[in-house]
């Protein structure tokens, strides 16, 4: 026998909730896509979450439920201030600060139970202590990393800068150390096709 469906009230938080997340879909990124066009932090968040998926057999002891919500979550508050792209990111700016308010404002609709636990996923990957948000950080960093290889970006773009980009959560485990290794990999090759001959 199946239990009761949810409330009408609670269905009706729920896709209020879902309306406002939608806007990740609008909440463009510094990373372009094969074909040149801005990302979306929605698109980021879902080739991150098939990026861990496609690594779970590597991950003994790690949650994979618990690390598929952590990566779609960590970056829902973007959905109301947007993306600051890494080279604009400094020390001390409050940034995560203002991430966590914005996420604590987009899951007021829901209802309390599921609003605590949207935050508690987003203060978890923040903290990176658990195994889940090690491995969420770091692949995170990656699926950046991937991203900036792949797109057509302009002429202009800095691959330096990701030689030393998320190091610090790329370098917490042996699987982000590998993956790590050979998207460095592909950076160098761009940087050596950019120099003068």
């Amino acid at each position: 026998m199946s239990a009761a469906p949810p409330s009408f009230e609670r269905i009706a938080a729920i896709l209020s909730f879902l309306d406002g997340a939608n806007r990740l879909k609008d909440t463009l990124r510094s990373g372009r896509t094969p074909e040149g066009r801005q990302e979306s932090t929605a698109e980021h968040s879902w080739r991150l979450s098939l990026l861990a998926i496609l690594l779970s057999d590597e991950l003994e002891g790690v949650d994979m439920l618990r690390l598929v919500k952590l990566c779609i979550v960590h970056d829902l508050g973007e959905a109301i201030s947007g993306d600051v792209p890494a080279i604009h990111q400094r020390e001390g700016d409050d940034r995560a600060a203002r991430e966590r308010a914005d996420l604590v404002t987009l899951c007021a609709p829901l209802p309390g139970d599921l609003a605590a636990e949207m935050v508690a996923l987003w203060d978890e990957y923040a903290a990176a202590a658990t195994p889940e948000a090690v491995m969420a950080k770091g692949l995170d960093k990656i699926e950046t990393m991937l991203t900036h290889s792949t797109g057509n970006n302009d002429a202009d773009f800095d691959y330096r800068f990701n030689l030393s980009y998320g190091l610090a959560a790329t370098g917490r485990h042996p699987l982000l150390k590998a993956i790590r290794e050979q998207v460095d990999a592909r950076h160098h090759a761009l940087l050596m096709r950019r120099a003068p001959d």
